[in-house]
């Protein structure tokens, strides 16, 4: 589908009302300051190291996450008729936390979310922001139902396309509050800027699969889709080349139980990092994060790149330059506050309930 298709289809409607929770979502801390955080000893994989943080945490059960309310099938999520616009409803007891980067499969076209959404128990409908990681096709794939999606088991695995598709919410807002999707804004240069960031993330998605075809050895597109970026990473080679990242790394989380995020980087240079309110919600968090840095790492394999791990003065770097960049905020919903802050080195995305308690920061180097 074209930009101009996207355009056309953008039609704003009313977000269903969520049931404000009265308390914070359990599992998640007050506050979350950059400047407490510690660092483990990297561990090292090839050309990805990661490292565990450390900060403030609080008690509690940790909200479910897409993964595993879509696999209980507690959360609903559907299609709408416009590719960069959803449906999403939490219908179980506990709140449900939708990542920034969560890919969802099925429905007429694989999506990334864009947004962290906090979905309070029975929250209704409500629309999210998405951005199409499957470019030729809108129509029913295979036995899958075209107007659901049954599954979320990978996150955006590409610093640029994490920056793509996040980029509506780091622009000045007219409009901060009650917009009608939950993570971009109603104006219409704003929807244009949702249809140019819609076109980088399809580049992305193309640079990606000839990226990892060169360094898999093979053709990651699949047959039954060749733009899907979802069928890309469920490729039996890539899966191959990923699953020894993996093994080698996946023991740090439970080497250090008490961690809340990571920051990864690939040939020496920093690119991203993750940090939850609680050990819980990270450890739950791990396994696709995880996979999805071995897949950028397998992406950008070079001959003679650096495997050196940043200093932690540089880790210290990343996480001031990202918290000093250009603040913005907006309440999507009832339940969900998102703050930015936008620099020429870095960016953050933080999703934080109205009581002030934080849920997640994402960070993205530049």
């Amino acid at each position: 589908m074209t930009v101009s298709g996207i355009l056309r289809r953008w039609a704003p409607f009313a977000m269903a009302a969520t049931a404000l929770a009265v308390l914070a979502p359990p599992g998640v801390a007050a506050d979350l300051d950059p400047g407490t955080y510690r660092f483990s000893a990297p561990y090292t994989h090839g050309n990805l190291t990661v490292f565990m943080i450390h900060g403030a945490t609080a008690g509690g059960a940790a909200p479910l996450t897409l993964q595993e309310a879509l696999q209980k099938g507690l959360v609903r999520v559907a299609e709408t008729g416009s590719v960069n616009q959803l449906q999403v409803e939490n219908l179980a007891d506990q709140a449900v936390f939708i990542q920034s980067g969560d890919i969802v499969k099925g429905g007429r076209q694989d999506r990334v979310l864009s947004v962290d959404l906090i979905l309070p128990p029975h929250s209704g409908k409500v629309a999210i922001a998405s951005f199409c990681v499957e470019q030729h096709r809108w129509t029913r794939r295979g036995q899958e139902d075209s107007a659901t999606f049954a599954s979320s088991g990978a996150l955006l695995p590409s610093r640029d396309m994490k920056i793509a598709a996040r980029a509506p919410l780091m622009a000045p807002h007219r409009t901060p509050t009650n917009a009608p999707v939950a993570g971009h804004p109603p104006q219409q240069a704003d929807r244009v800027a949702v249809g140019t960031s819609q076109t980088k993330v399809w580049r992305g998605v193309a640079d990606m699969q000839e990226k990892l075809q060169r360094n898999v050895g093979a053709p990651v597109a699949a047959p039954q889709s060749a733009s899907s970026l979802q069928l890309s990473i469920e490729n039996e080679k890539l899966r191959q080349a990923t699953d020894a990242y993996v093994a080698a790394l996946q023991a740090a989380v439970d080497k250090e139980p008490a961690a809340i995020g990571y920051v990864f980087a690939v040939n020496g240079q920093i690119n991203s990092a993750d940090v939850y309110g609680s050990p819980e919600l990270f450890r739950k968090m791990w396994p696709k994060l995880l996979r999805a840095s071995a897949v950028e790492a397998v992406a950008e394999r070079k001959e003679g790149a650096s495997t050196d791990a940043p200093s932690t003065e540089a880790l210290r770097a990343f996480f001031t330059a990202a918290a000093a960049g250009k603040r913005a905020e907006r309440q999507l919903t009832d339940a969900t506050i998102i703050e930015t802050h936008d620099s020429d080195k870095a960016q953050v995305l933080e999703a934080r309930h109205p009581t002030g308690a934080v849920v997640h920061r994402s960070y993205v180097s530049k």
